[in-house]
């Protein structure tokens, strides 16, 4: 009787393993297909010279060494990715919080505004680049009108002067900063009161509760953000290549490391060439965040602990 049950029990194990695998297999062969297959390739082609047309034909480690030694575009859009990732990710860290902080407080009509903060994130990157385009030409901008007419101020070239570019694409990339604001907001409803009323008891004021209370019960968020920012900041693409049409202009001052990848792999179709440089990509992107979460034992606090 007992081995009979067990067996039955088996049986209907197998039964139902065989029906979750039925159930699941859409996933899983999109999965393979869509994603394994394409990772695994992409590693084969980048020790390859190959242009899609042609069959791949291996040269070892040729692709790497002339990156590293031999492209001196390459180094450019590693420079402009890191210049880009070194001031727009504090700089939306810092924004993000501030306007989550304002976002947060107890005024009539708050959701309105919450909204409205949000409302850029909706924008497609494609119209954001071709509107910033408007707002920063140098002659008809907005931008340059207000700082003449409000402060006699001669506005600068900000998308055609190589010293203005970058920074003018920070500033269009802090125009999207509201789905981080939507993920603080998040994070600071889950910060006890009992804590901010214990700070006031012993007498600290706004900015003192804002520094030793808040910020440090919402660091999980941030290094949520900040990893996320990260691997997107080396991913950086569609707006700047909007705005110049692809070929990184002014003086190559916005040849991000993501556009020059794509010009690799599709304008010149050097697709094993791209495909070392989108290995390279992967293995600092993820050194990068292992760095990150190595270093948040120092500075993210959990409540739980």
């Amino acid at each position: 009787m007992g081995l009979n049950v067990r067996v039955l029990l088996s049986t209907q194990r197998r039964r139902n393993t065989v029906n979750g695998l039925l159930f699941a297999a859409p996933w899983i062969i999109g999965l393979l297909a869509f994603y394994a297959y394409p990772i695994v390739m992409s590693l084969y082609y980048s020790f390859t010279e190959y242009s899609i047309l042609q069959a791949p034909k291996w040269t070892g480690l040729q692709n790497y060494i002339k990156l590293f030694t031999n492209d001196e575009k390459f180094y450019k859009s590693v420079y402009n990715t890191l210049y880009f990732s070194v001031f727009a990710l504090p700089l939306g860290i810092i924004f993000g919080v501030g306007l989550a902080l304002l976002l947060n407080m107890k005024v009539k009509g708050m959701s309105i505004y919450r909204t409205i903060y949000f409302l850029p994130v909706l924008v497609p990157d494609v119209a954001l680049g071709v509107l910033w385009l408007w707002v920063f030409n140098a002659q008809l901008g907005i931008a340059n009108v207000l700082l003449w007419k409000l402060f006699h101020v001669v506005g600068p070239g900000w998308l055609t002067d190589p010293a203005w570019s970058k920074p003018s694409v920070i500033i269009i990339s802090l125009w999207g900063v509201g789905q981080a604001v939507v993920i603080y907001l998040a994070g600071l409803q889950d910060v006890p009161q009992e804590l901010y009323d214990a700070a006031e008891v012993d007498g600290a004021n706004v900015w003192q509760k804002t520094i030793h209370v808040t910020i440090p019960m919402i660091t999980p968020v941030i290094l949520f953000n900040l990893i996320i920012g990260l691997i997107g900041a080396f991913q950086y693409f569609t707006t700047p290549y909007v705005i110049t049409t692809g070929d990184g202009r002014p003086a190559l001052s916005l040849m991000f490391y993501a556009m020059y990848l794509y010009q690799n792999a599709f304008v010149l179709y050097k697709m094993g060439y791209a495909s070392a440089m989108a290995w390279v990509l992967f293995i600092v992107a993820v050194v990068s965040a292992y760095a990150l979460f190595r270093s948040s034992a120092r500075w993210v606090y959990y409540g739980g602990e």
